[in-house]
């Protein structure tokens, strides 16, 4: 069961006029963060993902989200102070600052850029994860952004996709490892079934409570492009409803599951006509508010370790701009191929470990 699309005849004016000030603004913000967006990727991927990932992965996914999650807290701000749209949380809370799987509704090309305002405020904005298609880790800068943070490539064929993804999931076998996996079943297709199974009686890979995390992701008006959001004329608000589903109430075989995402969808679409009906979802005010000096101040040391590279990269020596070159190469052609470092050194010293504690026991 679906809700279907609105008709273009039936569509609804955006919130906002489109007004020139609103593309100036929307220009600039896009500015800001694709030159953002480069200068992290071209001068911190060699030494976080690549020199630090030789010694240690889990000490190089934790720089990595660190970094990159002070980027991606520039998206919230955009959305909720900049623009501002209300973003409304309501139902149960994600536990902060652990490791969890999402399920969320797709409705719109921007519904996965929402979770981040989810993330940011659990402190785990750097952690997320999503399946994509792999196409998409071919687009310059932002593929190569999806590539650092580890997103999953899909070739949307199970058969092809199964390996890639039981190959990237065996390395979070650490709990420590930071993960925000998110996923965006598409009714009961048997890709999303077989993952979903996958993923829930997969025990080498756990997340916090033992639970996984349903959401349903609403906009009051109508749904948004990337440009609506871009530009500031829509949504005026985003409700965002979470329900905790224990991982012992989803079955195990792939039969049972399809029935689970079939029920699960079906709630989220009485939730999503509710929503249309009263204008909300129960259960609301479960998160605060962002806070506007965290989020100048997540800018402000953005735009201040940008400034100072550019400059850099204009006044230095011939050297820093062969390290910017190469830097691109290696990041486009490791983004194209999906290709990571192997922890050599981090290898080497766990089984040392390993040994010593062996011998000390």
């Amino acid at each position: 069961m679906e809700l279907q699309e609105t008709p273009a005849s039936a569509k609804k004016s955006k919130h906002f006029p489109l007004t020139p000030f609103r593309i100036i603004r929307g220009v600039i913000c896009l500015s800001v963060l694709l030159s953002t967006a480069f200068v992290f990727l071209i001068y911190f991927v060699p030494v976080a993902a690549v020199l630090l990932r030789l010694f240690s992965t889990l000490y190089s996914r934790k720089v990595v989200a660190l970094l990159f999650g002070l980027w991606l807290g520039l998206w919230p701000f955009l959305f909720e102070k900049v623009n501002e749209t209300t973003v409304v949380f309501s139902g149960d809370k994600v536990p902060p600052r652990e490791r969890v799987l999402l399920i969320a509704n797709h409705r719109t090309e921007v519904d996965w850029m929402y979770v981040w305002n989810l993330a940011y405020r659990k402190g785990c904005l750097g952690h997320i994860k999503y399946l994509l298609k792999k196409s998409l880790m071919k687009l310059p800068v932002f593929g190569w952004g999806f590539y650092v943070l580890e997103f999953i490539p899909l070739e949307r064929d199970w058969v092809v996709d199964e390996p890639v993804i039981k190959e990237t999931l065996s390395t979070f076998t650490n709990p420590q490892d930071p993960l925000w996996l998110t996923v965006f079943p598409e009714g009961t297709d048997y890709r999303q079934v077989c993952f979903i199974s996958f993923l829930t009686n997969n025990h080498t890979v756990q997340f916090a409570e033992s639970a996984v995390y349903d959401v349903t992701i609403a906009y009051k008006n109508q749904c948004p492009t990337f440009l609506d959001n871009a530009f500031g004329v829509d949504p005026s608000e985003v409700h965002i409803h979470v329900r905790r589903v224990p991982l012992d109430k989803i079955p195990e075989s792939e039969k049972e599951v399809s029935k689970w995402l079939m029920e699960t969808f079906d709630f989220k679409d009485r939730l999503l006509f509710d929503f249309i009906a009263n204008g909300h979802f129960p259960n609301e005010g479960t998160e605060e508010e962002l806070s506007t000096a965290k989020c100048l101040a997540n800018l402000v040391l953005v735009m201040a370790i940008t400034g100072i590279f550019i400059f850099f990269t204009f006044y230095s020596s011939i050297w820093g701009k062969i390290y910017v070159l190469f830097s691109c190469i290696y990041i486009a052609s490791a983004a194209y191929f999906n290709y990571r470092p192997y922890p050599i050194f981090g290898s080497v010293n766990e089984k040392l470990n390993k040994i010593l504690r062996m011998k000390s026991h």
